[in-house]
């Protein structure tokens, strides 16, 4: 009985040794992080926004982890899905979607990249009324379920009011019950009107409330983009403040 007792012991002390041997293996969410930073993928000019963009600090902000299944919206040139893609691949899994065929074309088949993939979004859904800067968005579904996390960067300003709520909505409903929602977007005084200088501006109140009326709970913000020399009062693609703008980092939470 005690030989028993005892190869048990040893059997169960190799496993922990297993165990240990394939956590200490595995890369930090940190070296994950900096390793698609350097990811070849990315050009010299992408790379030079970093200091400015902070995407490493970022994202650990925003919780990302190497298994979690990622919703990024409107990624343009794929600036941060150049990024994503190879921290959730393999393990996890990136999803694309609202004006992301090219990069996802773009991106299909490299190395890095097998675990993003595209939620087709019917372009015909974006209504701009005659005169107006912004989209507006019909109710809609994402057609997918329980995802982790749901991340868009200075995209909000794009759409109306009612499309804003809509897409809320549909974030919303894409979430698992303890999701997160991660929002990025310059910065508009709180209260101010429209003008032709702050339309892609937003008031991170304004967001809040609206979010928070779709079902989530706020659970963080970020100083990370603050910016004081930012008067607030420019049109964020003049060449005095491009890439140099307030921005608010907000992250909710699904309850």
């Amino acid at each position: 009985m005690k030989r028993y007792i005892s190869l048990l012991m040893l059997s169960f002390g190799m496993l922990q040794t297993t165990a240990a041997e394939t956590l200490d293996s595995q890369p930090s969410m940190a070296e994950s992080i900096q390793a698609a930073l350097e990811h070849e993928r990315r050009t010299d000019s992408e790379k030079d926004r970093d200091k400015n963009r902070k995407p490493s600090e970022t994202l650990k902000f925003l919780g990302i982890e190497a298994d979690m299944s990622v919703l990024e919206l409107m990624p343009g040139g794929g600036w941060y899905t150049k990024i994503l893609g190879p921290i959730l691949d393999p393990e996890g899994k990136l999803y694309l979607s609202i004006g992301a065929e090219r990069t996802a074309e773009k991106l299909a088949d490299q190395p890095g990249f097998g675990s993003t993939k595209l939620i087709p979004f019917d372009r015909t859904n974006f209504v701009r009324k005659s005169g107006s800067r912004q989209f507006d968005l019909p109710e809609f579904s994402f057609g997918i379920k329980k995802l982790d996390l749901v991340l868009t960067f200075r995209n909000q300003h794009n759409f109306t009011e009612k499309g804003r709520r809509n897409l809320n909505q549909a974030i919303f409903e894409a979430l698992k019950k303890g999701g997160r929602y991660g929002i990025i977007d310059h910065t508009r005084r709180h209260m101010q009107e429209d003008s032709s200088e702050n339309w892609r501006r937003l008031d991170p109140v304004l967001v809040i409330k609206e979010v928070q009326e779709a079902g989530f709970e706020l659970v963080d913000f970020s100083t990370l983009h603050y910016r004081l020399d930012d008067e607030l009062r420019y049109e964020v693609g003049r060449k005095t403040v491009t890439g140099n703008t307030d921005r608010f980092t907000l992250l909710f939470r699904k309850p």
